[in-house]
């Protein structure tokens, strides 16, 4: 069995962004943790949105909502903790419905998972007979399960190409939908769902920070408004714009996404300079160290879905994930 690096080795990971101060008080829950880890069996995912401590201290398994979907499927723990939100966690179940999956605060919620209903799902068929509908798995399990097939940010386009059809419903992000029409042929229905974390830049704050920071190259997630990513030098996935970070090596990089992404990428890359217009998820950090301690001492709280829900958000999720 691989030996438990302690905190203080840990820490040569994370020295770039966290203070040795800092590091001192996280490092009683990252030892904690990791022993907890073996202990209980357990293994954590962690989104790329969750705090520097969490991601290089104490994660099994990194990056985003695509990749943690396609990790938990190889799993071989009986207990999955997700530092995340709930939708993610919600996602691993579906994927893992044999194993305990934990979320460590149930407030962990989501803008765009709580803008739309699986209600709001039937009324769409009704409407739109025979669109099919292509679901963010940014959504609830109740919606996933009346939709055809799910998609990431990574993989939205390909999702909606592998179909084949002239038009698609997809829901609920907005703009992440305007921008996939921009890149494709195929006529999007979109639903009026946003980030409360990507809808706040602007254009005007990309041409600011160009002329604050002449120079820097500008990434942008695509649920930023379409000007925004219109803005942008390149625009994906957090692990497409960590992917380009470590392949380009910019000199100087701003990211138009959630703050911890860019702590995370820059303990990674710590010649980079990193501008950092921060817009932090709520949600994203009520999930601590803490927390995930408490989660694995205590074995709560176990996510449940209805089976019968369970049964047509595991289609859709599976669908998307035999798409390649």
């Amino acid at each position: 069995m691989t030996a438990i690096a302690p905190a203080s080795q840990l820490y040569e990971r994370v020295k770039s962004v966290i203070l040795p101060a800092e590091w001192s008080e996280f490092a009683p829950d990252v030892d904690a943790i990791n022993h907890l880890k073996r202990e209980k069996n357990a293994v954590i995912l962690a989104h790329n949105y969750q705090t520097p401590e969490i991601f290089h201290g104490v994660a099994d398994i990194v990056g985003d909502s695509l990749a943690l979907a396609r990790e938990a499927m190889k799993v071989d723990t009986d207990v999955i903790v997700l530092a995340g939100v709930h939708f993610m966690a919600e996602t691993a179940k579906l994927l893992n419905p044999a194993k305990r999956v934990l979320i460590p605060d149930l407030r962990a919620g989501c803008s765009l998972a709580e803008s739309i209903t699986a209600e709001d799902v039937r009324l769409l068929r009704q409407r739109w007979p025979g669109v099919p509908i292509v679901t963010y798995v940014n959504t609830s399990a109740a919606v996933k399960a009346e939709s055809d097939i799910c998609c990431t940010s990574g993989n939205a386009k390909k999702i909606v190409e592998s179909l084949g059809v002239p038009k698609v419903i997809m829901l609920p992000d907005e703009y992440l939908a305007q921008n996939i029409a921009r890149e494709t042929n195929v006529e999007i229905i979109t639903w009026a769902g946003h980030c409360e974390v990507h809808e706040r830049f602007s254009a005007a704050d990309v041409r600011q920070l160009r002329a604050g920071h002449p120079g820097v190259v500008v990434l942008a997630h695509p649920e930023c408004p379409p000007e925004v990513v219109a803005e942008a030098d390149f625009a994906g996935s957090t692990a497409a714009m960590a992917d380009y970070v470590t392949r380009e090596q910019p000199g100087r990089v701003v990211l138009m996404t959630e703050c911890s992404m860019s702590d995370n990428i820059a303990a990674l890359n710590p010649g980079i300079d990193f501008v950092r217009p921060c817009n932090l998820c709520p949600h994203m950090k009520r999930v601590t160290l803490p927390k995930i301690r408490r989660a694995l001492e205590t074995m709560q709280h176990e996510v449940t879905i209805d089976p019968a829900v369970a049964e047509g958000a595991r289609r859709a999720v599976e669908h998307m994930l035999a798409v390649r």
